[in-house]
């Protein structure tokens, strides 16, 4: 894929497609987040994550204030093109609470 082409990707009305953030090494499930055609286009462009958030309106990259980044190693896309598995390698913690996966709440 290169940065501009998106064939195949379904973004959803509000532009928006779902990413499971996946650490390379182990196949732990790092984090949940979205992305627009932009962020997509910055991720495959940069090899780093990049990201939309739906809070604050706006591009993120991961890491840019914490330095805690993200290193693509691949990004796939379901059989239905509606959701991007990206496999990481993670230089420090995924959540913003400084836990190493965002998923560390048992239900």
């Amino acid at each position: 894929m290169t940065p501009q082409d998106t064939t195949g990707v379904k973004f959803d009305s509000q532009g928006l497609i779902p990413v499971v953030v996946q650490e390379a090494s182990t196949g732990d499930v790092l984090m949940l987040a979205y992305m627009n055609s932009e962020s997509l286009a910055k991720t495959v462009e940069t090899g780093e994550t990049w990201f939309w958030s739906r809070s604050r309106q706006s591009l993120w990259h991961k890491g840019e204030t914490s330095g805690n980044t993200q290193r693509v190693v691949s990004i796939s896309i379901d059989c239905d093109g509606d959701t991007l598995l990206i496999k990481v390698e993670p230089r420090g913690p995924a959540c913003h609470t400084g836990e190493r996966t965002c998923f560390f709440r048992a239900f």
